[in-house]
């Protein structure tokens, strides 16, 4: 693991779940603070937020940025709250509502890894992350998150 990363990640964990993902999420998904299309086609902005809120052309501030991000987040962790049956910690609802950011609460709501998670085999489901690593069928590339 980045030992920066690691850093972030020790720092967060006094915060719980949601700050524990935010630091995921701003790590891997870098910032772009005008609208761009990502990977799979998708308007996206600031995080990788996505929605028909994106006003393409507007320069976003960092505060709607981390507003979005935080807004997203909270949405994603209640997903994982509604559907996930057996016990998480902490370090796992945050990669569980960083799953659901990047892939939605109905990809995640219909996936195997729900399936196996929630008949307690916690080990298949984290080998099913390892599926989730295509954007419009094409292999997503691995990256460290960059400022733009």
């Amino acid at each position: 693991m980045n030992p920066e990363l690691r850093k972030r990640l020790i720092k967060a964990t006094a915060g719980g779940a949601i700050a524990l993902a935010t630091v995921l999420i701003q790590w891997h998904e870098g910032v772009r603070y005008t609208p761009y299309r990502d990977s799979g086609g998708v308007l996206s902005v600031c995080y990788g937020h996505t929605g028909s809120d994106i006003v393409p052309g507007k320069r976003y501030t960092a505060a709607e940025c981390q507003a979005l991000l935080d807004s997203d987040l909270k949405a994603a962790m209640a997903v994982v709250d509604a559907n996930v049956t057996v016990p998480l910690t902490e370090s796992q609802k945050a990669a569980l509502a960083s799953f659901v950011y990047n892939v939605g609460s109905g990809a995640f709501e219909r996936s195997t890894l729900l399936k196996k998670l929630n008949a307690g085999d916690t080990s298949e489901a984290c080998d099913e992350l390892k599926r989730w690593d295509k954007a419009g069928g094409s292999p997503i590339p691995s990256r460290n998150a960059t400022k733009r």
